[in-house]
């Protein structure tokens, strides 16, 4: 990777932490665990377009793990990081298929993913599917967040220079 890619990689995961730790400060929309507004995947679903999925995975890695360590909460390394990790592979998936003009789209389902991920986590550390009851508020609230990040995601893609755009780019295509 070259040391271009590598700063424009860094200065899009900054971002991302900014815009985690800014969320951090808001008080909670809904007084239920797991709901909120998932500002940093705005850049996540940015980079699922403008960056090779291994590029993107990075990203997301270290904006999980540096993001633990910000919030002072190292237990949520394993929920985000469930979330996170089946966010991105199924945006992945979703982008290789749909037109960077569908972005909100790939939005919806990355945040829908990740609340998955985030309940499959917390069945596995309370040994029990009573939080399932979660799950039908969380995919809903999540594809309103999702759809929200999306359109976020779709303003910042637009006004990415073109330097930013990998060599075999989706967004180029017809759809």
């Amino acid at each position: 990777m070259s040391v271009k890619r590598m700063t424009q990689l860094s200065l899009l995961t900054a971002a991302a932490l900014i815009l985690y730790v800014i969320e951090l400060q808001l008080p909670s929309l809904v007084p239920i665990p797991g709901v909120k507004l998932g500002l940093a995947n705005i850049i996540t679903v940015v980079a699922v377009y403008r960056f090779r999925p291994y590029e993107a995975a990075i990203l997301v890695a270290v904006r999980v793990i540096l993001g633990a360590f910000f919030a002072g909460n190292l237990s949520a390394l394993l929920f985000s990081g469930c979330g996170a990790a089946l966010c991105l592979c199924g945006m992945l998936l979703l982008g290789r298929v749909i037109s960077v003009k569908y972005i909100p789209l790939c939005s919806v389902l990355g945040a829908m993913l990740h609340n998955a991920g985030q309940i499959a986590a917390a069945v596995w550390v309370v040994q029990s599917t009573s939080v399932l009851v979660y799950l039908p508020i969380l995919m809903v609230t999540g594809g309103i967040a999702g759809l929200f990040t999306g359109l976020c995601a779709q303003a910042v893609e637009r006004r990415l220079p073109a330097s930013y755009q990998r060599k075999s780019c989706r967004s180029s295509k017809k759809s």
